[in-house]
């Protein structure tokens, strides 16, 4: 259908901006907002009534350029924004020990420690996510077509350290950023040409599931428990195939989600447990992934 697109007598919209670019607005009409191209006109395209065409947009943007760039199948990693990479871990938690020290009976400084003194444990799993990456990209790596590129949410923290562990074998992996109060800018290990920015959580949400060949959540807040209940929530209501949902760190998830008491009170079946598996280390994922997709070792 394109190249029938392509082929027929008709100007390309392009072609159409093109031609009236720098054009002088000499008349009265031809300077009116009214007289602009619908598809060049931003305030236009911002009005209220537009939103289903935005929405559309969005969704599509994506889609079309993933398929540009041989994007088959995807895995899309989710956790905190706020997870440091060790060292940052490190100098925070010296930083934090300090001020306690200094202030011995201010109990918001004690407060900051114990939370630093967390923060530097948690710290791991940036490594970990930075190594499942490397070992999900090295997959594919050099391929026209890929398959398990990783995917993240596009900012600091885990979703940095899968972007970085991707970079580091000289791979793709995608960003999908979020326009946020509190500006969220991409990290710098994304692939420039897959660094997509969203306006809706709703089409984001939808594009973390698009492709998605497993699920891999580290620790994280609202946004990664948001991420990780609608995925749950399709496999269990069947509106997706089952994939690979694995959570990082047993001892975290157990305490922050106890499924077993949503279990006692009826709220979900007890098979409904098994839609998650609990893994510690980057190979056991990866190799529960490959397991699962019966994927040559």
């Amino acid at each position: 259908m394109s190249d029938t697109i392509v082929a027929a007598p008709f100007p390309s919209a392009r072609e159409e901006i093109d031609a009236v670019s720098g054009l002088p607005a000499s008349t009265a009409q031809t300077a009116s907002p009214a007289y602009r191209l619908a598809f060049e006109d931003v305030d236009f395209l911002v009005r209220q009534d537009l939103r289903p065409v935005r929405l559309q947009l969005e969704l599509l943007k994506p889609e079309l350029l993933q398929q540009e760039h041989g994007i088959r199948s995807t895995i899309s990693v989710f956790g905190s924004a706020r997870i440091p990479e060790p060292a940052a871990a490190q100098q925070a938690l010296a930083d934090a020990e300090a001020e306690a020290h200094a202030n011995p009976d201010d109990r918001a400084a004690a407060r900051r420690l114990a939370i630093a003194r967390r923060m530097a444990a948690n710290s791991r799993y940036y490594e970990e996510a930075r190594r499942f990456a490397q070992i999900v990209t090295d997959f594919c790596r050099g391929d026209h077509v890929c398959d398990f590129v990783v995917k993240t949410g596009g900012g600091p923290g885990i979703m940095e350290a899968a972007n970085r562990g991707a970079d580091d074998v000289g791979g793709k992996s995608i960003g999908l950023n979020i326009v946020l109060p509190m500006e969220q800018h991409p990290n710098p290990f994304i692939t420039p040409e897959l660094c997509f920015r969203f306006h809706y959580f709703a089409i984001r949400k939808m594009h973390f599931l698009s492709r998605s060949k497993a699920l891999v959540v580290f620790p994280g807040g609202f946004g990664t428990l948001d991420e990780l209940f609608e995925a749950a929530t399709l496999i269990q209501t069947r509106k997706i195939e089952p994939i690979p949902i694995l959570l990082f760190g047993r001892e975290y998830w157990e305490r922050v989600v106890n499924l077993d008491a949503m279990i006692g009170e009826g709220m979900i079946a007890p098979g409904d447990k098994d839609i998650f598996t609990f893994v510690e280390t980057a190979e056991e994922a990866w190799n529960l992934i490959a397991e699962f997709h019966r994927l040559p070792k």
